[in-house]
């Protein structure tokens, strides 16, 4: 199977580091024109040095925000596919989550995307293709009980993802969402060593974090960034037109369910 998507045009949120960086490096590899996004001018820079060889737009702009959402519609006013992955995290106990952590892990992980959506599924749907995809997590299904604020919002991703497929219903443009597992990220290794300590090497840290905290893993492994982009790329693909309203798993097995 060829994955070509030359000749369109890409977003990715979120995409100076881990997921996100691998999404638009597989998607510039696949021959679209990716936007890189981050909310500085210096950490799209420092990306964009780092990515391989492709056609590559800096975005620099913070998308949680009307001004920032705004800025980078500017920069690319026409999309063709939209990967939302923007998203934060961190481990807080369930009572102590304030309402301005609550309202901030919406805006963040849901409003920008809502957004972002709201602006070029309108214009796809004109042109009569598109693809708009959302980088839902494992905690969307199984709430993770050290962050639920952050399950929460990965939680109504699913939900607004097949919301807006609807809205697309028939116009050529296809709407889903990706649930990610446990990834292997330099965010995520912070979140790692938070949880088991700075003690153990690396490996021993991953397998010691999976057996405590992810023992339902069938993977038994953090998922590596690539392989969250290598579907990301083919529901983006010509291929995929058939998929839509989904919510498909890159998970390592880890929700332990069917269907999500």
């Amino acid at each position: 199977m060829r994955l070509d998507l030359s000749g369109r045009t890409a977003l990715v949120t979120g995409s100076t580091q881990g997921i996100g960086r691998a999404i638009a490096a597989g998607l510039a590899a696949a021959g679209a024109r990716v936007g890189v996004n981050g909310r500085s001018a210096e950490s799209v820079e420092r990306a964009l040095a780092g990515l391989p060889d492709g056609d590559f737009v800096p975005v620099p702009a913070d998308v949680a925000t009307e001004a920032g959402a705004a800025e980078a519609v500017a920069a690319l006013p026409e999309v063709d596919i939209l990967v939302n992955n923007l998203g934060i995290f961190g481990a807080q106990p369930a009572l102590e989550i304030t309402d301005d952590d609550w309202r901030r892990y919406f805006e963040v992980n849901v409003l920008a995307a809502v957004r972002l959506t709201r602006t070029y599924l309108p214009r796809m749907r004109d042109r009569g293709w598109g693809r708009i995809q959302y980088i839902a997590s494992d905690s969307a299904v199984v709430t993770p009980t050290e962050m639920i604020h952050y399950g929460m919002t990965k939680t109504a991703l699913l939900a607004v993802s097949r919301g807006f497929a609807k809205e697309a219903a028939g116009s050529g443009v296809t709407v889903n969402s990706v649930i990610a597992g446990p990834t292997h990220t330099g965010g995520v290794e912070d979140f790692v060593r938070s949880l088991v300590g700075d003690d153990l090497p690396w490996d021993e840290a991953q397998r010691e974090f999976m057996r405590k905290h992810r023992p339902q893993s069938l993977l038994q492994r953090l998922i590596e960034p690539e392989e969250i982009a290598n579907m990301v790329v083919y529901l983006a693909s010509p291929q995929a037109s058939a998929t839509t309203g989904g919510a498909l798993r890159v998970d390592g097995g880890y929700v332990d369910a069917i269907l999500p």
